[in-house]
């Protein structure tokens, strides 16, 4: 009679597998135990593998060899796509063993694969908090350094891979409520991770949907202070910030904003000419955003300035168009009334082109445009 061994290889997706977790040393072939273990390693077939693993666990559930079968029948149910019989398998492992990475991971794969954001969210974190305590843990007596080694590395791809899991399923996801938490989530547990930034345009999404921007400053002012920029949550934060009237703020925003996209190439997957557009439109909002702004406040060479960045961009939404136009009339007005010429000509010209605009601005611009042009004429 010899023994025979049984060794897992855990096949981990996208993670390099280096897990010696579930392994089986020594079992006694000519025991019925071990008929049916050896039966389980040389069957090939997955319902009659996964048929004879839960006869063994009926019949043997307090054999040394229960849990190496139970993980070995969860890695049949996930190559199955047997979602649900995956995770339920593996809440048993962990049950037994919470510090089962293993286990955890599977169950992540298991969520990924029903596509639940909810599931990523929960198992995702779960595996984080297994890897990380991994990662903590000393060197078995019985270990090789090497191994030791393996180890730290495997639980270390693991857990970054459960931030890739999240950035991933949050690309899909359509209920911005949970676009949120899975950002959130992942900004309490890894604030400093390379997806948080892809991840911002679609939490500056979820927040305007579920009108939580407030929320969403929040989280946008902390990354930023990490130096994570994003296009569309700094146009969210200052877009906040001029409603609130915190210009110091808002220029700070906006300024970052026209800074970022100047240097940003276009994303992976997205044209050139799509992304000169999506670029454009969001510059042309930030230069509004601080021409109008300014111009209230009475600050007209800055105003001035902004605005003229901002026209070429936003020269097909009359909705901006109008009141930089109306606002640029004014500018420069005020700045070449009785002394420069120039810039009363512009003033005329912006305002005759605002007074053309079906908006709120052309009653007034029309009466403005009348008292300037009276003026020019006085002037001559």
């Amino acid at each position: 009679m010899k023994p025979f061994a049984f060794v897992l290889a855990c096949v981990l997706g996208a993670v390099p597998a280096a897990s010696q977790r579930h392994k089986l040393s020594t079992v006694n072939a000519a025991s019925e135990e071990g008929k049916i273990l050896q039966e389980i390693s040389n069957e090939q077939d997955s319902a009659k593998k996964i048929a004879l693993m839960q006869q063994f666990l009926t019949a043997h559930d307090k054999h040394e060899a229960a849990t190496w079968v139970t993980y070995q029948l969860q890695q049949e149910y996930l190559k199955g796509k047997d979602f649900d019989n995956t995770i339920a398998t593996g809440e048993k492992l962990l049950a037994a063993d919470p510090g089962d990475l293993d286990a955890a991971y599977a169950n992540l794969k298991a969520a990924e694969g029903k596509k639940d954001s909810d599931g990523v969210l929960k198992w995702g974190t779960a595996t984080s908090e297994i890897a990380r305590k991994a990662q903590q843990s000393p060197k078995g007596a019985d270990e090789s350094d090497e191994d030791y080694k393996k180890s730290l590395d495997y639980a270390k791809q693991v857990d970054t891979y459960t931030e890739y899991s999240m950035y991933a399923i949050s690309l899909g996801e359509q209920d911005p409520a949970k676009v949120i938490r899975l950002t959130e989530a992942l900004d309490q547990r890894s604030p400093k991770s390379q997806y948080i930034p892809q991840m911002l345009t679609r939490y500056a999404w979820a927040a305007r949907q579920a009108n939580a921007l407030p929320q969403a400053v929040t989280l946008g002012e902390r990354a930023f202070g990490r130096g994570q920029y994003n296009e569309d949550l700094l146009l969210a934060m200052s877009d906040v910030y001029m409603q609130k009237k915190d210009t110091e703020k808002m220029m700070l925003y906006t300024g970052k904003l026209i800074d970022f996209l100047g240097s940003k190439p276009a994303p992976e997957g997205v044209s050139e000419a799509d992304w000169t557009r999506r670029k454009n439109t969001s510059l042309g909002l930030a230069y509004w955003m601080q021409g109008t702004t300014l111009a209230s406040q009475g600050k007209q060479p800055q105003a001035d300035k902004a605005l003229r960045s901002a026209l070429p961009l936003i020269k097909d939404n009359d909705q901006l168009l109008a009141p930089a136009l109306f606002q640029l009339g004014l500018a420069n007005y005020q700045m070449g009334k009785g002394k420069n010429t120039a810039q009363m000509s512009d003033a005329i010209r912006f305002m005759q082109q605002c007074a053309a605009i079906k908006s709120p601005y052309q009653a007034q611009a029309q009466k403005n445009l009348a008292v300037m042009r009276k003026e020019t004429v006085a002037a001559k």
